[in-house]
This record gives C-alpha cells, structure tokens and sequence, in this order.
C-alpha cells in the first residue's frame, strides 16, 4: 500500500502487546482515515503473571492522557523505581546493589560516584558502590512514593509493577471505547494476495478480515511473520542461556518497597515484584542446568512455601528476535517479534517504541515501505543493545558455586558492542565515549546504568590489591551524596499501596 492514505490496521491477538500497538496506532492514524481491528481468539489466555515496566510505559500512558488514577488500581499496579539485584557477586560488600531509574536531582551526585569509579579502577581504596548516589535508590530503601510535594519539582523517573493480563484487559475496554474494533474470534488461515502480502484472515464461522496492514500479536507462535511469510528467528541462546521459568504467587510479607527484587539462584534467578493484591514470584531459569521439578522445589525453598502450597506455572521462553520486525505488509510486535528475558522489564518498552517508530516511518514514506529497511535495522540495534546489557549481568558476575554461573563468566560469545564497554572498564577507559562508540551514539541504556552494573557486582582490583588515595586526589564523599539526597526524599510521601 502506497497511495497516501492512512491504512487500515488488523492487529491478530490481544494481550499487553496487541492492545498497546492498537492504541498507538488507533491515535496516530484514527482522523486520518484510518481503522484498527483487533482479532483475538477468546480461547488463547493470557499469563497473568505479575510483571514490570521501564518508564516508557509511563510515558504511553501520557500520550494517550490516562490519568494513573483510572488505571493503576484496575491493573493492581504499583509504583517502580528500579531493581534491587541481591547475590549476583560474592564479594564482600558487593552482595547487593541497585539499579535506579535516574532522574534530575542525580545528575549533582552521579558525577561522584562515576569519579570514584574511576579511582576504584585503577585499584584506589574509595567509596564506589552505586547505593550511596542515586535518589531514587534512597526512596525505594524508604518506601516512598515517586510522586513529590508540590513545592519540589524534581523527582525520579519511575515505572510500575502491574498484572499483565488486567492491563491488557483494561486497553482493550478503554480502546474499544474510542473506536478500535474488537472481533474476538480464532484464526483458521491467512490469505494471500497476488503480491505475496496478507489480504486477510480468516476465521472460524467464514468471517474474512482484511487489512492494509496487519500486525503479528500471536506471541511465540509468530503466526503472520515467521509461520505465514518465512520472516527469520535468530536465537540468542549462545549468550543468554536461560530458556524457562516457574511462576508462584504468594502474599505480601515484608514491608512494601516500590522496587523489583532480582536474587541469583542455582541455575538462573527469580523477581519478586509487588502487586497491590499479591506479590508475583519466578524463577528463569535454564533447563540445561536444572529441572523443572528442582527449580520449582529451590523456587519453594527460597520462597518458604510448602510443597501442597500454591500450584506453580511453567513457561517456556523463545530467547532471540526476528530478522526484521517489519516483513511485507506485517510488523511483528511483542512475543511474535522476539524475546529477551524479563531481568530487565524491557518487553513492553520495545512494544512501545517499535509501534512508534513503525508509525513514524510509514506515515514518512507515504504509507508504504520507503523507510523498511531503516526501520528494521533500528529495532534490531535496540534488541541488541538491550540483549548486550543483560549478557553483561552474567558475564561479569561474581559466583562461583555453580556450573551455571561458571559457564556464564566464562562465556565467549559476546557482541562487539559489549565486548567494546567491557574493555573500557577494565582497562579504566572513559565508558561515556565506549557506549557512544559501541551503539553508534544511541546509548540504549545510559552511563550511570553502565557504572551501576560494573560497580554493583565489584568489578574492582581484589581488595587486597586497593592502595590508599594519593595526595592531591580528593574522591567524592558518599556522606555528603547521602545527606543531599536523604533531604530530598524528605518531600517525597510514604507509599505503601497495600494498607491504602
């Protein structure tokens, strides 16, 4: 299609994913003369399961202006403000560390802690764990809300903890009111046109929906893209190695904190991430290394539960991505375009950002594929800038007590991107120009998140190696860093979402 006009958009499958793209390109195209249909078989559920968000998925719902009011409590959703990682290094002092959402009031402490990085580098005895300089650490630690005061304009970007099948739930209702079209059927077959592009689907009862465009939401199964037009999976088994989880749902126990919690266990790690109504727990893991039967038994150790306790769940995850997002007149979004496992919350912000950049690109090249090419290759770039950083997580960790994590450390098959910001570190490079360097500029995840990981595992020369801070080096004071932002989070509430 290439005639100027904004297109009629067939999205098959529902979910998170579906839901999400149908609203974006609902609005981007709606008083332009186009449509959006949603096809769903109301026989496919949705994992449930509870899930987290970078703040992109924020920013979404500013686009569309819902207020979190009206969907945070229909999605028993909560405020994040980044991931706790406990036992990811077995260095003294170094045992646990957090990864923040930065915000403003960071950039007067983050220039102290990248500093004293760099001290730390060249095995100076300073104070370089990531815990100490960023706000939003210092608020979760608190529990506190991310939403200040008034008369405090500066506050943390934050994301949310939600249950994904209520969010998806809740989309489809708020977009249906709004003129998306729902049809909850089940696809039997596809059809073609002479051209080789899909004309339309075609669903039990001989219903026929056809489209200009057709967006893949099938989740794994890549019904449009890889099953009907051949698009090309490329697996990153070779560098992330897990390939499963169990999923058990438990009550809230310890006091609330608006944080993700991800622990090292045998054979990969589990999340914890709080919900109003339950906390929600998993184990990703790699069948490689354990059963499913043990990494359900270890899940119910760390968990405290008994074995007639709740009735665990199994996933099965494709790690990797398709080729190319955008194939003929199909783009693959969600699980049907590819997967990284969830260590980072990056699902639903790839979602976002390939249904933005995907309308963009085709309204840019007169609704048709002018900018196809470009557009894959930027979505490709952000999977493997996003896949790098989370390889970074097990490369560089710092246990030794089992084969899993021994394999992990030693791994090999890395991308030159990550293999450019890890030489940078350990030989005491500036990581600001190596991330420029290594992701043409785009910066996929910023310098503070790069020091964050590095610093937090205690990546430093052995401790017995640290020398005293020479004369005339001043190191930047974790005190003072404390004092400012512990200040700062006095204009922040206390949140505990489960007594309100």
């Amino acid at each position: 299609m290439s005639d100027s006009k904004a297109p009629n958009v067939v999205v098959l499958g529902g979910g998170s994913a579906g839901w999400i793209t149908a609203c974006l390109l609902h609005r981007q195209w709606s008083e332009k003369g186009g449509s959006v249909t949603v096809v769903e078989s109301p026989e496919i559920g949705i994992i449930g399961v509870g899930e987290g968000s970078t703040p992109q998925l924020k920013a979404f719902f500013d686009q569309l202006g819902i207020a979190e009011s009206e969907w945070m409590p229909a999605c028993n959703a909560t405020y994040k403000l980044g991931i706790r990682f406990n036992g990811w290094s077995e260095r003294a002092g170094f045992e646990s560390y957090y990864h923040p959402f930065p915000g403003p009031i960071d950039l007067h402490s983050e220039p102290g802690f990248i500093g004293n990085c760099m001290l730390a580098r060249h095995q100076i005895d300073v104070a370089a764990h990531p815990d100490d300089w960023f706000l939003a650490t210092h608020l979760s630690e608190a529990g506190k809300s991310p939403i200040a005061a008034e008369n405090f304009p500066f506050a943390p970007s934050y994301g949310y903890h939600f249950d994904a099948y209520a969010l998806g739930a809740f989309l489809r209702d708020w977009a249906v009111k709004r003129g998306v079209v729902h049809r909850p059927l089940k696809v039997t077959a596809v059809e073609r046109a002479d051209d080789g592009d899909i004309a339309a689907l075609l669903c039990e009862g001989g219903e026929r929906i056809e489209g200009d465009l057709f967006v893949d939401c099938s989740g794994f199964r890549a019904m449009l893209a890889e099953q009907e037009l051949g698009a090309t999976f490329l697996p990153f088994a070779e560098n992330l190695f897990n390939d499963s989880a169990v999923v058990l749902p438990t009550g809230h126990g310890a006091p609330f904190k608006p944080q993700t919690e991800a622990t090292a266990m045998r054979a990969g790690w589990r999340w914890s991430i709080p919900l109003t109504t339950r906390v929600g727990n998993g184990y990703v893991y790699s069948s490689k290394y354990i059963s499913n039967e043990d990494a359900e038994a270890e899940l119910r150790g760390a968990l405290g539960l008994a074995g007639d306790g709740p009735e665990a769940r199994f996933l099965k995850m494709k790690v990797g991505r398709l080729e190319n997002s955008w194939t003929r007149n199909c783009l693959a979004v969600g699980l049907s375009q590819g997967f990284l496992e969830p260590l980072e919350a990056t699902a639903l912000h790839i979602v976002i950002v390939t249904a933005l950049e995907f309308a963009q690109a085709y309204e840019q090249g007169g609704y048709g594929p002018q900018h196809r090419d470009a557009f894959n290759a930027s979505i490709a770039a952000r999977y493997e800038g996003i896949r790098d950083y989370i390889v970074a997580h097990y490369r560089v960790n710092q246990r030794s007590d089992t084969q899993y994590w021994r394999d992990n450390a030693a791994n090999d098959r890395l991308s030159n991107g990550l293999k450019t910001m890890m030489t940078a570190w350990f030989r005491h490079q500036d990581i600001h120009a190596a991330n420029d360097e290594a992701y043409g500029g785009k910066r996929y995840y910023a310098n503070a998140s790069w020091h964050c990981l590095f610093a937090g595992y205690g990546t430093f020369p052995p401790q017995e190696r640290m020398e005293a801070v020479p004369e005339g080096i001043r190191p930047a004071d974790p005190a003072e860093a404390r004092a400012m932002l512990e200040a700062c989070a006095q204009n922040f509430p206390s949140y505990d979402p489960i007594a309100s």
